[in-house]
């Protein structure tokens, strides 16, 4: 259930919202919307792919989290380490834009923890943390037409297809990744040097580029999560064996 209303000072001045990363709060996804804006964030610690929406069968851009549904490994680094980026998607917490107005859901868990950061200051100013949210919102609104625009001449290019992701970590268990793209690397060779020159020359070439770079992350995070693994059976005594009783 959602309770979508404009942010109102005069109803809200008191509210308190929990904006830290939780699973309770809806941070336990393995793949997230992002726009090109934050493409050279992202690049240091996630594959940046595409998916396609459910409903409508739309690309977008989005960065993987985890390997299973609900999976995302990152969470304990949010944590721990405010400066580790997080996706805009997952910052902008329980609000959302309501014509030009900032909205909120009230029936997000989040809303009204007594734990939380308070919107407003003692002078009915947006708070830090208030502010973080606008200046989010300023980047998601025209990032999400621009992440489109981007798509569409990808796809005119015929520059995105399917990737295969599959990993095999040391419990013995096989996560294979289905329902992902990438950029098709031998056609963006194939390209026209005209077009080459028109991609660099709307910054096109370097985001193609950093999706590329950013496939690096899927090994690390493979990495990360073998080691994790690994930890959780430290100290583990083996059974004696009945011979040995």
């Amino acid at each position: 259930m959602t309770h979508i209303v404009p942010l109102n000072i005069e109803k809200y001045r008191d509210l308190k919202v929990d904006g830290r990363p939780a699973a309770a709060h809806g941070d336990s996804r393995h793949f997230v919307q992002v726009i090109v804006g934050e493409f050279s964030h992202l690049l240091v610690h996630y594959p940046i792919l595409f998916g396609k929406h459910r409903e409508t069968g739309r690309f977008f851009c989005g960065a993987m989290l985890g390997f299973i549904e609900g999976e995302n490994q990152f969470l304990q680094d949010w944590r721990e380490e405010p400066e580790f980026y997080r996706p805009l998607s997952l910052q902008r917490g329980p609000f959302y834009v309501h014509g030009p107005e900032l909205a909120i859901d009230l029936d997000d868990p989040r809303v009204g923890a007594e734990s939380g950061e308070p919107l407003f200051t003692a002078q009915g100013q947006p708070s830090r943390y208030l502010q973080r949210i606008i200046w989010a919102f300023q980047d998601l609104q025209p990032g999400i037409e621009q992440t489109q625009i981007f798509i569409a001449r990808l796809l005119e290019l015929n520059l995105i297809e399917p990737i295969d992701i599959e990993v095999e970590f040391e419990d013995g268990t096989l996560r294979h990744c289905d329902g992902l793209y990438t950029i098709n690397q031998e056609s963006l060779a194939r390209l026209a040097d005209a077009v080459v020159i028109e991609l660099f020359r709307r910054g096109y070439l370097a985001l193609i580029y950093m999706m590329i770079d950013s496939l690096k992350q899927v090994r690390v995070m493979a990495r990360t999560k073998n080691a994790r693994l690994l930890k959780k059976t430290e100290g583990l005594v083996p059974a004696q064996s009945a011979r040995g009783e």
